[in-house]
């Protein structure tokens, strides 16, 4: 390969590098203004409500999370994070359950109903009628958690980009010295 090549990749990869970087930096601000948001929100809420009302001794005993966060393997090998809601089944899991035949006429068995996995809204546990306050600081935490999730994926692209320019700045310097 020679250097003017490498040269060309290791631009072409500076460029893809700080565009990630002004992605995430993007990104970063984003989720302050989310978060920032929601809090506010919340203050509101508890402020209509009363404070009493919005707290801790609100919550469930017993909380189930109603996201997920999961990783994929890219096709460039890279690790990429997404948002999955807690009842939702991957393509891997979907199936039949059972691995042996069926019969289909004969005896006809009652279905099992499956459990209800969907958890509730924790909103309900303030109550039916809650402020939209209190709607709009889930909503800003929500969209919070998705741009972190995002802003992880793109600080893996950016160090597997980062490893990538060491390498090929090594081999520029290594053909540097062969050409010397």
């Amino acid at each position: 390969m020679a250097a003017a090549e490498v040269r060309a990749e290791l631009d072409a990869l500076l460029l893809q590098l700080l565009w990630d970087l002004e992605e995430l930096e993007a990104k970063r601000a984003a989720l302050n203004a989310r978060v920032e948001e929601g809090w506010l929100s919340l203050s509101k809420a508890r402020y209509a409500m009363g404070a009493k009302s919005v707290g801790p001794l609100q919550y469930a005993s017993r909380m189930e999370p109603q996201v997920c966060v999961c990783t994929n393997e890219a096709q460039n090998g890279l690790q990429k994070f997404r948002v999955v809601r807690a009842g939702a089944q991957s393509p891997e899991e979907v199936g039949p359950r059972e691995a042996a035949l069926r019969r289909r006429k004969g005896l006809t068995r009652i279905p099992e109903p499956e459990p209800f996995s969907a958890s509730p809204n924790p909103l309900n546990w303030f109550g039916i009628l809650v402020p939209h306050s209190l709607r709009q600081a889930q909503a800003s935490f929500q969209e919070g958690l998705q741009l972190a999730v995002d802003m992880a994926s793109l600080q893996i692209h950016i160090n597997w980009g980062r490893s990538q320019l060491r390498g090929l700045q090594e081999k520029l310097k290594q053909l540097g010295l062969g050409a010397a």
